[in-house]
């Protein structure tokens, strides 16, 4: 099992509790929307308008809007965004990124 479900739970209801939450790609996620984009480029902030949970193969993801009447909407993995370190939640956020992929390098070595 990668996640750890109650750390899971308990993240996803602070995050639904405080949407809409600002968060930025991480430069790989940037590069690889631009590339997948091109012409538009990817934003430096979007808001997080939902949060779901695709089980232990996805982890948490999250539905980001750039704005412009949700035209510009795409869903990206947790581990791929940074959020404010002021954020009341940034914590646990942060754990759950290191968790999730200090987890997922382990089962990719064996």
């Amino acid at each position: 099992m990668i996640d750890e479900l109650r750390q899971v739970n308990r993240l996803l209801v602070k995050l639904e509790e405080n949407l809409p939450i600002v968060a930025s790609l991480t430069p790989q996620a940037a590069a690889t929307l631009k590339d997948q984009t091109p012409g538009d480029g990817a934003a430096e902030r979007y808001q997080v308008t939902a949060v779901h949970y695709l089980g232990d193969e996805g982890g948490i993801v999250c539905q980001l809007d750039q704005g412009e009447g949700g035209k510009n909407t795409i869903v990206a993995s947790i581990t791929h965004l940074t959020f404010d370190r002021k954020q009341p939640f940034a914590r646990e956020i942060a754990a759950y990124q290191k968790n999730r992929s200090a987890r997922l390098l382990r089962r990719a070595a064996t």
